[in-house]
């Protein structure tokens, strides 16, 4: 692992989740998770399949209001909306690609900026030179993205004509548009080759050594490990452990968990597991006019 930049004595709390709870009736997926991050870290969050990560992120993000708790952002409560919460300061990518595939790579990123113009509706239209100036801003800002991602010499190919690893890298650069303080990614190297998996590692330590701190979700439990500075495991909905690398690997709990072996008080498994499976299958409403607004 890279060495943090970061002085510890310094580090300060960008995200604090307290008593996270979500609830679908009488389902629960996530169950009192409490969760830091600090200034210059990269958190990881794992657990085996069902175990509610993904309905989690939602909570962080206002896809999700949560049922008890509460999510702080640099010590202000996020408002329950997906879009305040990005330009609060938090930007996430998704497990299941979401971009906008016939547009170009560059207009994807440019999407990203919306909520960091500052041009209202009548600049836009009468299109003066304030808009111009902002527009040509937004474009240089895009283009440093993707320089910085690998992707500037395909700003003008459709998303969709990507390959699948540049797809992911796209997916960052626009989240990344939204100049976040702390970046959610959900599994950003599902489906990669070691190459391509490698080469994630190396944007995220790139993009934690700009200052933004940084929380994943992830299966490559050797990705994971290399990667962060703590990791916390949920299992059924619960976070079962909290530390460092060895910390976590060397804990029985978190092998039983992934052999599949029940734990003592389980609160739910199947619940959680129902949910999750839910959450994957909703996935494709991304492709929908109303899944893509969702993820502006």
């Amino acid at each position: 692992m890279t060495t943090d930049t970061t002085t510890k004595g310094t580090a300060t709390t960008v995200l604090d989740a307290r008593g996270v709870t979500m609830r679908f009736g009488g389902l629960t997926a996530v169950r009192g998770v409490d969760l830091t991050v600090n200034s210059g870290e990269i958190v990881g969050l794992i657990g085996p399949n069902g175990a509610g990560k993904t309905t989690f992120f939602n909570c962080l993000t206002g896809l999700y209001i949560p049922t008890e708790g509460e999510v702080r952002y640099k010590d202000r409560v996020l408002p329950p909306k997906s879009f305040k919460v990005t330009a609060a300061g938090i930007a996430r990518t998704f497990q299941n690609i979401r971009l906008f595939n016939n547009m170009t790579v560059l207009e994807n990123v440019l999407v990203g900026r919306h909520t960091r113009t500052r041009e209202g509706f009548w600049s836009a239209v009468l299109r003066g030179p304030g808009f111009h100036r902002a527009e040509a801003a937004s474009r240089e800002h895009a283009m440093e993205l993707l320089e910085f991602v690998g992707l500037a010499a395909k700003a003008d190919h459709l998303a969709r004509n990507l390959p699948y690893g540049e797809q992911r890298k796209l997916e960052i650069a626009r989240a990344l548009a939204s100049e976040p303080g702390l970046l959610l990614l959900d599994e950003p190297t599902a489906g990669m080759n070691p190459q391509e998996t490698r080469t994630t590692e190396e944007l995220v330590f790139a993009i934690r050594d700009k200052g933004i701190a940084i929380l994943v979700i992830e299966h490559d439990m050797r990705f994971i490990f290399n990667l962060c500075d703590r990791v916390a495991v949920l299992v059924q909905g619960e976070k079962l452990i909290e530390g460092d690398s060895a910390t976590v690997q060397g804990d029985e709990r978190v092998v039983a968990a992934y052999l599949g072996e029940p734990l003592e008080n389980d609160p739910g498994a199947a619940e959680a597991a129902e949910v999750e499976a839910a959450e994957a299958n909703a996935g494709t409403a991304a492709d929908t006019p109303a899944g893509k607004e969702n993820d502006r």
